[in-house]
């Protein structure tokens, strides 16, 4: 629908030759918007996608008017607006199920007898394959190309599935395996910080903004990119012309001053932005960078502080258009009328800051001088954890006993077959991995660095410690190699394993046999050490419960001393060929040695070279045949892509929701249950449903892949839903994973078994949790796999926002304690519970965020409790949604009529 621009706020900009449409903020300030010149720059960002995209009806005159009052208001008034992202950036763990579904809907739309071509993008999509290497080689130059083929051998189905969707749906591009993470192949090619798109004989520029299928989307805000991740069922709904719905947010601005000291990294700088961001509350807010810092920081160091914006807790982490962005256009081989575009728009639109730029409103500010920051590790457990590395040993120690539950001994126990023994904080994993680091040049070579001064001293890494490098993309293999740095990587072990996102998600790969063996018999807390941005319990390895970030200078330097006990800012972490002792010091890098060869060895052309033909893929890419046309061929024996249940039996008239009486409780969660520990992550164990499942179907154990390179396929989903290894259910307080009761049997089995028992009873199903349910990665089967088990509803104190919506998405209700948590109820999981007003959804009377009333019945003693909740449908659109069963069907039935 054309925008209706009520403020007669388009205009022309002339760039070079070319001319260019554009809605104009001083425009629409000398029209009636007082003082916008004074919104931060992401606010400013959010206001001309609502000038562009004013239609009358999801886009009103009182939104325009709503942003403008943000300057006197700062975010407090709650007033709900549309906002519709330039594009969408998807990675393949999370693609994979959102183009099922798709593919899905397509089929749904043929059964409807509809137009099946109508499912299909409105904005451009891009799919990066980064989430599908695994580290099953390593420490020798053959692991790169030995990992690539058992890639392809474990995900050709997926593959095949992917290469049908690059050529059945318009607006769809797929970058191939072995190119580089998302966001970092987004920081380095995708991205553009000005977009533009035909509109008749006018091209209309407008800022670059994304939502992305991974909470690490938010790094492209290093790029002055407004953007941030959802879950893959928002991803859909965007994909098919509907608007995100958001409330204005409030906005923190976070004030960078002086200079970093000699000796730190922008990892260092990020773990401490996190923990202070982590401190103030910033969920669900906007966090913008600005102060006298900025004009001297790197694009690459600004991406690193922007990525992390999930670990601090924000929408996103948003640095402004300057010079500096210019450059790194420039540098990575963008169009020149676009770079020059870029530099224009931002000055036309008040989004260039310079040295002279005051300052914009905010709803509040922190302030770091940078030239406090001190070298630092995140952990054991989570990455706003700070740890400063002056105390990093003396800090495990202590996480030992109040942790792990470990006595503070130093036994080690011999490994089978190897001349050395381990013992607790033994490092066994150091990985150099995740788009957090690998998109930084200079922490990169601060590595090579360490490992050069490392080999020209003798030392060695320890022997039980499994080491990789697993870049963003390959301009890094570039680089490092030019600066000869590369080679003395691999002496240490840290050859290329793959380009993609390795150890961070998991996709570790598996210890030495003989290592795992004796860690598990000994209960021994092993540790690893990554460059990454997660470090949640179970997600690294099921072999190691402690897990640290650090820099990947860092991780080499902790690879050579390979223990967490080992002080190393103390205590040798080796030593020479002569036998003397080597201190950390001996190995560090100057900032000067970094910023000189980084500046000889990174070049443009690197940059043009590599992304030069970025959709073409490999050999291996290019030989898979395209099956299918408009719609999908589903395979009835795959086991890695099925068409999901979702639209079974659905009609143009959405089935009634009734309310939920006499449910079940499924599970009793505590706080900071994540992502990973609800959705499937990391291996599938042979004795889990879902890995019954894949042997009932005939898949050899060693075959079983990871739950993410299944994603597509709903019966192995929703049978890890729940199901982490570290996960604790109250109502079996002494099992650790996906197990409960089932009532009123009393049973004990796994979550899923019993899910399907209740099923089978014709029982709705309810979930206790405490704060911040859902925290963690955009993931979008947490919520698919709730709602596949007969989960209604999820009762929680709080929320993160992408799971609260990919819920409400999924047709779940979710519920928020308006006092006291589960834990003043005496909840034992027998409890019936009964949940009514949602059935008032289907005659209009069901208000966002009404207040509703949940009754508990403990057939043990008769008691009955009644207590109040919000329900977390936080705006009409999501009601709609809900009312509809979901926003898939939504969509559907919207196309369809």
């Amino acid at each position: 629908m054309p925008s209706v621009d009520s403020l007669s706020t388009r205009r022309d900009l002339t760039v070079g030759r070319k001319k260019y449409a554009y809605y104009s903020l001083p425009a629409a300030q000398e029209a009636g918007l007082g003082g916008i010149d004074r919104l931060p720059r992401s606010m400013k960002v959010l206001l001309e996608n609502l000038l562009r995209n004013e239609d009358g009806v999801s886009v009103t005159e009182a939104d325009l008017k709503a942003v403008a009052a943000w300057i006197e208001n700062k975010g407090s008034v709650e007033h709900e607006i549309a906002f519709r992202p330039a594009r969408v950036l998807m990675q393949d763990f999370t693609g994979v199920p959102a183009v099922v579904d798709l593919a899905a809907m397509r089929d749904a739309m043929a059964k409807l007898g509809a137009d099946a071509a109508k499912i299909n993008p409105l904005v451009p999509v891009d799919l990066v394959i980064d989430h599908s290497v695994m580290v099953d080689n390593f420490g020798t130059t053959a692991a790169f190309g030995q990992n690539v083929e058992r890639e392809y051998e474990r995900n050709i189905e997926r593959y095949k599935f992917l290469r049908w969707g690059s050529s059945a749906f318009n607006n769809f591009r797929v970058v191939p395996p072995g190119t580089g993470i998302c966001h970092q192949v987004n920081l380095e090619n995708l991205a553009q910080t000005v977009w533009t798109a035909p509109e008749g004989k006018a091209t209309v520029a407008y800022p670059d903004t994304v939502v992305g299928t991974d909470s690490h989307t938010t790094m492209i805000n290093g790029l002055a990119v407004l953007g941030w991740g959802v879950g893959g069922i928002e991803a859909e709904a965007a994909m098919l012309g509907q608007p995100i719905p958001m409330l204005i947010p409030e906005v923190i601005g976070f004030k960078l001053s002086g200079t970093m000291p000699e000796g730190t990294t922008a990892t260092d700088l990020v773990l401490t932005v996190t923990q202070m961001l982590r401190k103030k509350g910033v969920v669900g807010k906007f966090v913008e960078f600005f102060g006298p810092a900025l004009p001297n920081m790197t694009i690459e160091d600004q991406a690193t502080i922007a990525n992390m914006a999930p670990e601090y807790g924000a929408t996103c982490g948003f640095f402004p258009v300057s010079a500096a962005t210019i450059g790194y256009l420039t540098a990575t081989g963008r169009d020149k009328a676009r770079v020059a575009l870029v530099e224009a728009y931002a000055k036309a639109q008040g989004l260039w800051i310079d040295e002279t730029s005051e300052d914009p409103v905010f709803s509040d500010v922190l302030e770091l001088d940078i030239s406090t920051v001190v070298p630092s590790l995140a952990g054991p457990k989570r990455p706003q954890d700070k740890v400063e590395l002056t105390v990093a040993a003396p800090s495990f120690e202590t996480a030992l006993g109040e942790v792990f539950n470990r006595a503070t001994d130093a036994a080690r126990f011999p490994v089978a077959g190897q001349s050395f023994d381990i013992g607790d904080g033994d490092v066994v994993i150091a990985a150099i991995t995740s788009c957090t680091n690998t998109s930084n040049p200079s922490v990169l070579i601060a590595a090579g660095l360490v490992a050069q001064k490392a080999n020209k001293l003798g030392l060695k890494t320890k022997p039980w410690v499994k080491t990789s490098l697993a870049p963003g993309s390959q301009v890094v293999t570039d680089y490092l190699t030019a600066a000869g740095l590369q080679k003395e990587l691999d002496a240490l072990g840290f050859n290329l394993v793959g380009y993609g996102c390795t150890t961070c998600i998991g996709n570790s790969g598996p210890l030495d046999p003989a290592i795992s063996q004796t860690i598990n018999d000994n209960a021994i807390v092993a540790t690893s050490v990554l460059s990454g941005n997660r470090n949640f319990e179970g997600r690294v390895n099921p072999d190691v419960q402690a897990n640290y970030l650090a820099s990947p200078p860092l991780v080499v330097a902790y690879a050579l001393a390979g223990s967490m006990r080992i002080d190393i800012t103390t205590q040798p972490i080796g030593q020479d060929k002569k036998g003397n002792d080597v201190f950390l010091k001996d190995v560090w890098p100057t900032t000067a040695e970094i910023a000189a060869i980084q500046k000889k060895a990174v070049t443009s052309a690197m940059f043009a070279k590599r992304y030069a033909d970025v959709f073409k893929g490999d050999a291996h890419w290019q030989g898979i045949a395209v099956e299918g046309g408009q719609t999908y061929e589903w395979d009835a024996a795959s086991t890695y892509v099925a068409n999901p249940p979702y639209f079974e039996g659905l009609s143009m008239e959405p089935t009634p929701v009734t309310d939920i009486v006499e449910g079940r409780v499924l599970a009793i969660f505590g706080d900071s249950i994540t992502t990973d520990h609800i959705s499937p992550a990391g291996s599938i164990k042979k004795t889990s449903p879902a890995g019954q499942y894949l042997t009932n179907r005939g898949v050899e154990s060693e075959e079983f892949n990871s739950y993410g390179a299944r994603r597509g396929h709903h019966e192995v989903m929703m049978r890890g839903t729940f199901a982490n290894i570290r996960i604790r259910n109250r109502i079996t307080p002494d099992i650790e994973g996906g197990v409960t009761k089932h009532f009123p049997s009393q049973d004990t089995m796994s979550i899923y078994d019993a899910a399907m028992r209740y099923q089978s009873e014709g029982r709705p199903l309810v979930v206790f949790a405490g704060k911040e349910y859902g925290t963690g990665s955009s993931r979008d089967w947490a919520a698919k796999g709730t709602r596949l088990l007969g989960v209604r509803a999820v009762i929680a104190e709080s929320y993160e926002r992408i799971h609260r919506s990919n819920l409400v998405g999924m047709g779940v209700v979710p519920l928020q304690f308006k006092a006291d948590g589960w834990s003043k109820l005496g909840l034992t999981g027998e409890e019936i519970v009964t949940i009514r007003g949602l059935s008032d959804v289907n005659v209009g009377r069901l208000r966002p965020r009404q207040d509703l009333w949940v009754e508990l019945f403990r057939p043990s003693d008769g008691k009955m409790a009644r207590f109040p909740v919000r329900c977390r449908i936080d705006n009409q659109t999501e009601l709609d949604y809900f009312k509809a069963g979901g926003v898939m069907p939504y969509v559907l039935r919207n196309l369809a009529g």
